[in-house]
C-alpha cells in the first residue's frame, strides 16, 4: 500500500513527524490539540488526537512500519473480524470508472498503492498505459504474472511521464504523506492530474452522530490522519498542485448507516434492508451528506502547473 521515501530511507522514518508536517502547513496546532481517544481498534497504547479548530483527526508518533503492508497479513485479519469487502470492491470501483473515466481514458496512468489491481484491471482496455505501486508482495507479483505492470516504489516511473495518477485510500496511512506527494508531482507531466480519496474526518456517524461503535471502528492504528475539506486542500497545495476540486463521496448506504447505529456494526449493505437502497436514494442520501459536509470520502482532484 505505502512506500519507501523519495530519499530511499525506511518509509517509516522521516524529517518531520507527522504533527509536525501538518502543523507546518496551518493544518493543526498545539494549541487546539486535544485527545480524541485514548486506543485504537488495533492498539490500546495509541492515542488518537483532535485539532478543535481543523477538526482533523490524527496520530502523532507511531507508524506500524512498511513490513505490516509487504506482509498483508491484516487484509486477513479484518476478513476474518468484518467480514470480506468483495461487495465494497466491486461498489468502489464501478463508481471509480463512471466518475474518474475522463482522467484516465487515453492516458498513461499511475495508481498508487493499487491492492489487488481491481481498478487497474477494470481500465486497463481503455488507457494508454497503466501501472500500479503496490507494497503487499503477493499482489506485486500476480500484478506482474497477469502482464500489469505493478512496482513496490515510485522511484520505479520516470520524471513527467504520466498523465494520470491515483491513488485511493491511501494518503491517510502514510507518516510522511508530503514526501509521496512530491514524488506523484515528480512523475506527472506538466498539467497532469492526481486523483485522491482519503476518508473524511467530518463523518457523519463520527462528528455529527457520535456513534461511539462506529467511532471505534474508524480508528485503526493505520488510519494516521482523517482529513477535513481544508486540509486535504492544504496538502496537496504544499506538495504544488494547484486548482484542486475537493468534493463529498458517499460510500456506504443509508442501510448501513441504520445497521451501525441500531445495531453497532458494520454489514446492513449486505442485509435484507440493502433493499431500501435504491439508486435514487443513494444519490439523494449522498447529495444531502455533501450538503452538511458530513460524507464518509472526499475525493480531490488537482493538477501539476503547466
Amino acid at each position: 500500500m505505502v512506500e519507501k521515501s523519495r530519499k530511499g530511507e525506511d518509509f517509516g522514518t522521516s524529517s518531520l513527524g507527522l504533527f509536525d508536517t501538518l502543523a507546518a502547513i496551518g493544518i493543526v496546532t498545539d494549541a487546539h490539540r486535544e485527545v480524541f481517544a485514548k486506543g485504537t481498534r488495533d492498539r490500546a497504547d495509541v492515542t488518537v488526537y483532535r485539532d478543535r479548530q481543523s477538526e482533523v483527526i490524527f496520530i502523532d508518533g507511531f507508524y506500524g512500519g512498511d513490513a505490516v503492508y509487504e506482509d498483508g497479513a491484516y487484509r486477513k485479519s479484518n476478513e476474518d473480524q468484518f467480514g470480506k469487502r468483495d461487495l465494497e470492491v466491486i461498489n468502489d470501483t464501478a463508481r471509480r470508472l463512471a466518475s474518474y473515466r475522463p482522467y484516465v481514458t487515453g492516458r498513461k496512468i499511475v495508481e498508487f498503492g493499487c491492492g489487488d489491481g481491481a481498478f487497474l484491471q477494470a481500465i486497463r482496455s481503455e488507457v494508454d498505459s497503466c501501472c500500479g505501486i503496490e507494497l503487499q508482495e503477493d499482489y506485486v507479483w500476480a500484478l506482474n504474472e497477469k502482464g500489469l505492470p505493478c512496482h513496490k516504489s515510485l522511484s520505479a516511473i520516470p520524471d513527467g511521464s504520466m498523465d494520470s495518477a491515483l491513488s485511493f485510500h491511501v494518503l491517510e496511512h502514510l507518516p510522511d504523506p508530503l514526501s509521496i506527494l512530491f514524488e506523484l508531482k515528480r512523475v506527472l507531466k506538466p498539467g497532469g492530474i492526481l486523483v485522491a480519496e482519503v476518508p473524511h474526518a467530518r463523518d457523519l456517524l463520527i462528528n455529527e452522530l457520535k456513534n461511539k461503535a462506529f467511532t471505534d471502528f474508524t480508528l485503526w492504528s493505520q488510519h494516521l490522519v482523517l482529513h477535513t475539506r481544508e486540509s486535504l486542500r492544504r496538502l496537496l497545495s504544499a506538495a504544488g498542485f494547484e486548482n484542486t476540486i475537493v468534493e463529498g463521496v458517499q460510500r456506504y448506504s443509508l442501510s448501513n448507516h441504520m445497521t451501525w447505529l441500531s445495531k453497532g456494526k458494520p454489514g446492513g449493505h449486505k442485509s435484507v434492508l440493502s433493499a431500501i437502497d435504491t439508486p435514487d436514494l443513494r444519490q439523494a442520501y449522498e447529495a444531502t451528506l455533501n450538503r452538511i459536509d458530513a460524507t464518509d470520502t472526499l475525493v480531490a482532484i488537482a493538477r501539476v502547473p503547466a
